[in-house]
């Protein structure tokens, strides 16, 4: 595997004896990266069935579902979302069969490449137990830390292997990575438009201060065709497919709807915690001295993985100065330029749709990357940094270890099985929802959860009766709401999951929501006037739940 790093320090040299007697450089490399990827994919495996049901989870499932039917989305069911996420997951429903085991099994696969990733980015300037130690960390820390079927997961890991492939463009000069690196920024777009256009972006600003300042490594035109026709093609396969389905004009226009309603619902401060006045006062005021040291330092990580993107924005200002002093450049200023610029890029995407950790967290494999850096880079020379190494080493590994024992503790230690029509899950607390939904609705039947929680409609196998699987006052439109209204006022005998209590979670989770949204919401008015309670449910997360019907029909 190519590699800037010439020599070795003691640390990796040890990881190096642990190998077969007889084995090269390069099938050693070879070796920890297969046995990286398998163990990395056999723990994130043990996730697979375990929920807490997040009512962002089924907002691809229950898409991937609708194409399945023969819907399209945007046309056809509403979404904000590039289409990527959405027909990924129904081609693994059509080839592997339609269960909530399959979409997790996809995640496991997805987070153990980006740990692979990981490695190979740090192993480029770092000694091999550092960058192994990371792309472990990318695994029990951040794969692991939000496993749920969302777009974040596939995005982030095309995010890891576009960077990577440029990266090898970048060693090699071969055009064949230049069309890699363009078709897979590409389809990222297609998976995640905000992450896209940042990979984009950084991408753009990595080869254009190298063209600017390293004449050596210029990005000549063979190179830029590349680049472009590899970009290309995914978005003219995209275009044209939905022209056909007489849907183009609705699709640009739900890809643009977040820069008018997403992002402002969503602002949030910079490293936002999502920790609730309960929350913060547990960790930080409830027990022993001893007691809230370590839940401080089980939480720090999420204070710390914040920060790593600002060091990467640093050391590029670093690297761009050692490239303007300098005529010639090196192998390792080229890295950390490229690298530096793309995570400047998946930065801004962050911080323009929202900046809290959950974000930053979907991008832990790259974030690690730099965290790696700080633990052992070699071309880093820095008495002050080699001199507290060894104490950020034992932290990190204090930190993020405890971290991630509390996220396996919590999947290991739920015993609720719970039978549902898209299989068997796990959850720490009792759900009693699912089982009386299934015991009262057939498959297919409709079914409006309101606000939002479209996992219930994914694992009952019911439906929303609107275009609307996700709905979320303050952030979709007056407009929209009435289109769910209309839907409820055709159906004669509709059933709503109704939550009323959604209110409580706007301080924590969207601070930046109208009040005057939260207190008029046609939609709930419009289920509290003509739909009767008949039963009161909970989730694993403590949140009540009506099962409502018609006032003019008998509660089952």
């Amino acid at each position: 595997m190519p590699s800037i790093t010439r020599s070795e320090p003691n640390l990796a040299e040890a990881s190096a004896r642990s190998m077969p007697s007889g084995l090269t450089g390069e099938d050693r490399e070879r070796v920890t990266v297969t046995l990286l990827f398998v163990l990395s994919l056999a723990y994130l495996c043990v996730f697979r069935h375990y929920s807490t049901l997040e009512p962002d989870e089924g907002i691809v499932l229950r898409g991937a579902e609708r194409i399945i039917a023969g819907e399209v989305p945007y046309r056809d069911f509403f979404s904000f979302y590039t289409p990527g996420s959405f027909y990924l997951v129904a081609f693994l429903f059509r080839v592997f069969g339609d269960s909530f085991a399959v979409a997790r099994t996809s995640l496991a696969f997805a987070g153990a490449i980006g740990s692979v990733v990981t490695y190979l980015l740090a192993r480029r300037v770092c000694p091999r137990a550092i960058a192994l130690f990371a792309a472990l960390l990318a695994t029990i820390a951040g794969a692991a830390f939000r496993f749920l079927v969302l777009h974040n997961a596939y995005s982030t890991l095309l995010c890891c292997v576009t960077l990577y492939a440029a990266v090898r463009f970048l060693e090699t000069q071969k055009t064949v990575w230049a069309f890699w690196v363009g078709s897979l920024a590409s389809l990222t777009f297609l998976l995640e438009q905000s992450k896209g256009a940042g990979l984009c972006a950084g991408l753009a600003l990595g080869f254009i201060i190298l063209r600017t300042f390293d004449r050596a490594s210029a990005f000549g035109k063979p190179g830029l065709l590349a680049v472009a026709s590899g970009f290309a093609w995914p978005l003219v396969a995209t275009f044209a497919y939905f022209a056909l389905q007489h849907s183009l004009k609705v699709m640009v226009q739900s890809w643009l709807w977040p820069l008018h309603n997403y992002t402002h619902a969503n602002r949030v401060p910079y490293g936002f915690q999502n920790w609730s006045d309960h929350s913060r006062d547990v960790i930080f005021h409830t027990g022993p001295w001893g007691i809230r040291a370590v839940k401080i330092l089980v939480v720090s990580p999420g204070l710390l993985v914040p920060v790593l993107p600002l060091i990467a924005i640093a050391l590029l200002v670093y690297w761009n100065v050692q490239l303007w002093r300098r005529s010639e450049s090196s192998a390792e200023s080229r890295y950390y330029v490229l690298v530096c610029s793309v995570l400047l890029g998946l930065l801004m995407s962050v911080v323009v749709v929202r900046a809290d950790v959950l974000h930053f967290m979907y991008l832990a494999p790259l974030w690690y990357v730099v965290l790696a850096w700080i633990m052992g880079s070699q071309p880093i020379r820095s008495l002050a940094l080699a001199a507290v190494r060894p104490f950020l080493i034992a932290y990190v590994v204090a930190a993020f270890g405890l971290l991630g024992m509390a996220v396996l503790f919590s999947t290991t230690g739920a015993h609720n099985r719970i039978e549902t029509r898209r299989g068997v899950i796990t959850s720490g607390e009792k759900d009693t929802v699912i089982d009386y939904v299934q015991a009262h609705l057939a498959p297919r039947q409709e079914l409006l959860v309101y606000p939002y929680l479209p996992l219930y409609n994914y694992l009952t196998g019911t439906r929303s009766p609107s275009r609307y699987d996700y709905f979320q006052p303050g952030m979709n439109t007056r407009e929209q709401a009435n289109e769910i209204i209309t839907s409820l006022q055709s159906k004669n005998d509709g059933v709503v999951l109704y939550e009323p209590w959604f209110a409580e979670k706007f301080a924590n989770s969207w601070p930046g929501t109208s009040l005057t949204a939260i207190a008029d919401d046609p939609v709930a008015d419009y289920i509290v006037r003509s739909y009767r309670v008949c039963k009161i449910l909970n989730s694993p997360d403590g949140w009540r739940f009506h099962y409502m019907v018609r006032r003019d029909i008998d509660c089952p």
